[in-house]
């Protein structure tokens, strides 16, 4: 068997150990996991939320166990893998399971359309791909705006007191019993828990998560985190299209105060309008003021013209009525 190199992870070299260990890959786990992986398995699928109907990527999906733990509550599931013997495993045990279709992938590379998939999910096998990276931007990709992803990875017990004995089982019991079960599997196992020491921990693995463009990223601790579930959730809009209408948001806001301003000018037009109106109407209603005082002069002259006979006596008091009925016209013509 070839042994991966940690630090590069050749797809070619992962790929073909993972071949060598396919047929009782599954029994392995259970063993060297004291079966606490199907424990992890049902929380796992409890985070997917796989409903009938659901399109799910099950990515590094192997033989196929966690896409038939899926696929049983009614959802279409493919399990992607870039190991074919694995996939020929899965194919073999799940041949009568019309809603699950095993397809050979690259994690870097997915050979599927944009937006194909209502959630994907990967368990323990983010840390086998030489650009983990990669793979979430392909994960985000093919993920529908809305939908999620589920990852399910070995990591690092946040407790000294566990972490320390974890560590020392990784690196000498669990080689020893994997190779007692498969002479084969030694070598793999030592592998993996090389990947696993050198594997982030759930707060940058979170980081990572946040940097491929998935919001409401949360992860949780299994097993005193021996095991972290980590969920994230591709915006129903996207980035761009957030930026733009918050670009936008500033100028609709300005357009009704704009309107403000204009109704404000149009309510003064008619205030200076009243203002000029006010000030001709009493230019226009003095002509007619100044008018009447002199068509009531005329008559009054007039009626002492008449009395002939009393002429001598009160030859002073027609000047005092001509200008008593002059000043009440005056003031009469004003309003």
């Amino acid at each position: 068997m070839i042994r991966p190199d940690t630090a590069t992870k050749h797809a070619a070299d992962v790929s073909s150990m993972f071949d060598e260990v396919s047929p009782r890959y599954d029994l392995i786990n259970d063993v060297l996991t004291v079966g606490n992986d199907r424990l992890w398995r049902v929380a796992t699928t409890k985070a997917v939320a796989p409903r009938k109907g659901m399109r799910i990527l099950d990515l590094a999906a192997g033989t196929g166990t966690s896409s038939a733990a899926l696929a049983a509550h009614g959802a279409h599931v493919v399990a992607a893998d870039f190991s074919e013997g694995m996939l020929a495993e899965g194919r073999k045990r799940h041949a009568g399971n019309e809603l699950i279709e095993f397809v050979h992938a690259d994690a870097m590379a997915l050979p599927f359309e944009d937006n194909s998939f209502d959630a994907a999910t990967i368990s323990y096998g983010l840390r086998n791909i030489s650009d983990p990276r990669a793979a979430l931007a392909e994960m985000h990709r093919v993920v529908k705006p809305g939908g999620r992803i589920v990852i399910a990875e070995f990591s690092t017990p946040p407790a000294a007191i566990v972490r320390g004995p974890y560590a020392w089982y990784g690196r000498n019991v669990l080689p020893r019993i994997a190779g007692a079960i498969n002479r084969e599997a030694a070598e793999a196992y030592r592998y993996l828990n090389e990947s696993i020491e050198a594997w982030p921990t759930q707060e940058e693995l979170a980081g990572w998560l946040r940097e491929a463009g998935f919001e409401r990223v949360a992860y949780r601790n299994l097993t005193f985190g021996i095991v972290a579930l980590h969920r994230g959730f591709v915006p129903r809009e996207a980035p761009a299209a957030k930026q733009a209408a918050a670009k936008q948001a500033p100028g609709s806001a300005k357009k009704p105060a704009a309107k403000k301003a204009a109704a404000k000018s149009e309510t003064a037009k008619p205030a200076a309008a009243k203002k000029s109106a006010a000030e001709s109407k009493p230019a226009a209603a003095k002509k007619p003021a100044e008018s009447k005082p002199a068509a009531a002069k005329k008559p009054a002259a007039k009626k002492p013209a008449a009395k002939k006979p009393a002429a001598k006596k009160p030859a002073a008091s027609p000047q005092p009525s001509t200008t008593e009925t002059g000043s009440s016209d005056a003031t009469g013509g004003t309003p």
